[in-house]
């Protein structure tokens, strides 16, 4: 039934494709990209619960887990191993499942989508439980492995989401929380990971980022759980501490070492002008809400 689902459809601006020059190509792509933002603002209303779930999940020591196949399984895993740098998270908050296993990230696992048996067995070996919530992707709507994983995660009382780019998606009937990115036909014929690869990828980025300010890990818009882990993200770290506090590059650098290169803690200690010990005790008691603990 491939053919009756709008991501399958031919694009009328593009039957003659083959004939295209370069750059009467690239046009095409960057024109039908643009109107990717617009169809996910749309659905805004769908994916807010689906982010508030989230924090729901992250605040009671749940999970969010990302699955799907192919490009949907890839993008899921790419937004989930970016949350630890970025936020601060430990690797196991936000988790990323590709049907296939690792292998399917870099090389097609063929058939490894087609088995609902295998989504729940994944579910399964990642212990899950209730305080989880579960995110299926799948650009057609319809991935036997992502239904599988998600009926699993509602007969256990988990809160499950889905995010499709196509109307009516069969992947919707399973979760509390569908999302539907009406992207439509693609340059490419079939080729999902282009529009609708996009719309997926941007909504991803909207639910873990949404969530993580949820639960503190911005002040203002400082990324200020960022794990300073090589030179650039040390240099980022200190011109934060500046940025949020006013202070000179000396005294931010010295706060930076002193609060053991934890910039939210460091932030604290300046505006609050207390001590690494206090800093991280109020950080506590505010839940890691740097404008509860400096108040």
């Amino acid at each position: 039934m491939l053919n009756k689902l709008a991501t399958e459809e031919r694009n009328n601006r593009t039957t003659q494709l083959d004939e295209m020059t370069t750059m009467e190509v690239l046009r095409v792509m960057n024109e039908e990209d643009k109107t990717v933002p617009e169809a996910i603002a749309y659905s805004l209303p769908s994916i807010e619960p689906l982010v508030q779930e989230a924090i729901n999940a992250v605040r009671n020591d749940g999970r969010i887990i990302y699955l799907g196949a192919g490009t949907s399984g890839r993008l899921g895993v790419l937004d989930a191993a970016e949350c630890p740098p970025t936020f601060g998270t430990d690797p196991s908050v936000v988790v990323g499942i590709i049907a296939g296993g690792e292998d399917a990230f870099t090389q097609a696992i063929e058939g490894a989508e087609d088995s609902t048996d295998a989504g729940k067995e994944d579910m399964v070996s990642l212990k899950l439980n209730k305080n989880d919530v579960v995110i299926g992707l799948a650009a057609s709507g319809r991935t036997p492995y992502v239904i599988g994983a998600l009926q699993y995660a509602q007969s256990i009382g988990g809160k499950t989401g889905s995010i499709a780019c196509n109307p009516n998606s069969k992947i919707s009937q399973y979760a509390d929380y569908p999302i539907e990115i009406h992207t439509g036909s693609e340059v490419l014929t079939g080729s999902t990971r282009l529009k609708a690869g996009t719309a997926q990828k941007l909504v991803l980025n909207m639910i873990s980022t949404a969530a993580m300010v949820g639960v503190g890990k911005a002040y203002q818009n400082l990324m200020v759980d960022v794990k300073p882990t090589n030179e650039k993200l040390i240099a980022r770290s200190k011109q934060m501490i500046i940025e949020a506090t006013g202070v000179d590059e000396k005294t931010a650098a010295d706060t930076f070492e002193k609060a053991n290169q934890h910039v939210k803690a460091a932030i604290v200690m300046i505006l609050a002008e207390v001590s690494y010990e206090e800093a991280i005790k109020r950080l506590d008691k505010a839940n890691g809400f740097v404008k509860g603990a400096i108040s």
